[in-house]
């Protein structure tokens, strides 16, 4: 009996050392989180590009770094929001970015691989509609609004009853900030665009920060660069396959890089063809690992990954095939800038995959309306979440093709 005591007494004592694992930690962590409602109110935050924003944090190569980022539009909805409350969304507070994270030994001429590790999604998130913007702008000209309760199993909407999309989480924005010379460069280079009739937003010192570099008399306001376009420093480029688990590469413009994300999108298809995904603040874990002169071998980021692309097929889909088709007479807004009479009178353009895109899209919608019952805006929402433009061919002149895939595990009805 009394071996018997000491065995339990024995057992109890080590289960009691060792009953929780919650106290044994490997990671060094280095945490940005949100201060205050807004990103004017949070020192971690800006929303333009220049070398002269000084770092959040800095962590070495390796570290855990945990930012907590906010949505595009910087909180202004939320799960009550109507269609009328775009009316006064801010644009010039496009698009909120949390870092930027000095990572300790990177150089200017280095690469940065950046390791996706983890994405928490906030509880709400949304879709909109915004007048005068998206990929068939032209033709959706009112404003809209889908908002989505989340969580990691997938996000459902009163306003798309019988619908669920997965759970397919990854940064719409991410990057690293540009040098002086990439500033010069680039805004050179838009500067001509935005001369020649372009769509280009240029500097503006609206709603800008930090303001003390970038808003009205900050030290270089006339020099910041807006968020919306992707460049080779990454930034909002809305890929949806830099999934949890890849890796991507950027080339470094500063020393320290200057890491930053935001931007975080639910779940998108590719395209994004509404000009929104469905958006929302988000918990993102990255980790680091430098490339030493990886950058002269970089002309853009790239993103390597395994099996992620293959875990965001649709195991069943529905899919539209378009070519460069489009009404005689009729301009696309894509082309206004070109002023060119020739392309008005065709019907059939050549080599064109954004009129490709735009047929694939246009004819996607009117299925989603016609077998699914959605309303065209809501159609055009789904497409904007759910649906993914591909190239089919470049080769086939004058007629390259774009296909719309509609993933149809996202109705409810194909899965209960």
């Amino acid at each position: 009996m009394r071996i018997l005591t000491t065995i339990l007494a024995s057992s109890f004592f080590v289960l009691s050392a060792f009953a929780d694992t919650t106290d044994q930690k490997w990671m060094n962590k280095v945490e940005i989180t949100k201060e205050g409602d807004h990103c004017i109110d949070d020192k971690n935050c800006f929303n333009r590009y220049h070398p002269a924003i000084p770092a959040a944090a800095k962590a070495n190569p390796g570290d855990i770094i945990i930012i907590h980022s906010r949505d595009a539009l910087d909180s202004q909805f939320r799960l009550d929001s109507i269609a009328d409350d775009l009316s006064t969304v801010d644009l010039g507070l496009v698009h909120p970015m949390m870092g930027p994270v000095h990572i300790n030994g990177a150089k200017r001429g280095d690469a940065l691989e950046v390791e996706v590790v983890d994405i928490i999604p906030d509880e709400y998130g949304y879709t909109v509609i915004a007048p005068g913007f998206g990929f068939l702008r032209d033709l959706f000209p009112d404003p809209y609004i889908v908002n989505w309760k989340l969580t990691r199993v997938g996000a459902v909407s009163d306003g798309m009853p019988g619908i669920t999309v997965p759970f397919e989480a990854f940064p719409g924005s991410i990057g690293v900030l540009p040098g002086l010379p990439e500033v010069k460069a680039w805004k050179a280079r838009e500067a001509d665009l935005a001369a020649a009739g372009g769509v280009v937003l240029g500097p503006s010192t609206g709603g800008a920060l930090p303001a003390a570099v970038c808003g009205e008399g900050g030290s270089h306001a006339d020099d910041c660069l807006r968020t919306i376009p992707p460049r080779e420093n990454g930034g909002n480029m809305d890929v949806q396959q830099m999934q949890i688990g890849t890796k991507i590469i950027f080339p470094c413009f500063i020393d320290g890089c200057g890491l930053f994300t935001g931007d975080v999108h639910y779940a998108q298809g590719d395209g994004e063809v509404s000009g929104t995904a469905i958006e929302m603040g988000a918990i993102n874990v990255l980790r680091t690992r430098i490339i030493k002169g990886g950058a002269k071998n970089m002309d853009m980021p790239v993103t390597v990954g395994n099996d992620e692309i293959r875990d965001i097929e649709p195991t069943r889909f529905y899919q539209t095939v378009g070519i460069p088709m489009k009404g005689k007479g009729e301009q696309l807004p894509y082309h206004a800038y070109l002023n060119s009479e020739k392309i008005t009178n065709l019907e059939n353009l050549s080599e064109d995959l954004t009129a490709a895109a735009r047929h694939a899209l246009i004819q996607m919608i009117d299925y989603i309306v016609r077998e699914h019952g959605l309303t065209r805006e809501q159609a055009y929402i789904l497409c904007s979440v759910a649906v993914d433009l591909r190239v089919g061919q470049v080769v086939d002149v004058p007629n390259f093709v774009v296909t719309a895939v509609l993933n149809l595990d996202v109705f409810d009805k194909y899965r209960n």
